[in-house]
C-alpha cells in the first residue's frame, strides 16, 4: 500500500480509505484451507471393534501416543 501525503487534515478526511479488494470472509476460508492442507487429521474417525482386550488396548496406547489436533479429539480418547 503506498504513502498518502496531506497538505491540510482537511485533504486527509477528504480522501477515501484505501480496502483490499478480497473479502475477509474469503481470505479465512483459504488460510481454512491451507492449515488443514498442513496439519491433516491424525487418528480415524467413527466406531472401532476389536477381537481381544489386549488388541483394543493397544489400540488405545497407540492413539495416545501420536498428537492430539484439537479438545474434541482429546474428548474422544478418554
Amino acid at each position: 500500500m503506498a504513502v498518502e501525503r496531506f497538505r491540510s487534515i482537511e485533504e486527509m478526511n477528504a480522501a477515501r480509505v484505501r480496502t483490499g479488494s478480497d473479502d475477509g470472509f474469503e481470505r479465512f476460508i483459504r488460510h481454512c484451507a491451507r492449515y488443514r492442507s498442513m496439519a491433516p487429521r491424525v487418528r480415524l474417525r467413527g466406531v472401532f471393534k476389536f477381537r481381544s482386550l489386549a488388541e483394543a488396548q493397544r489400540a488405545r496406547l497407540s492413539n495416545r501416543s501420536a498428537p492430539v489436533r484439537s479438545d474434541q479429539d482429546a474428548e474422544t480418547i478418554g
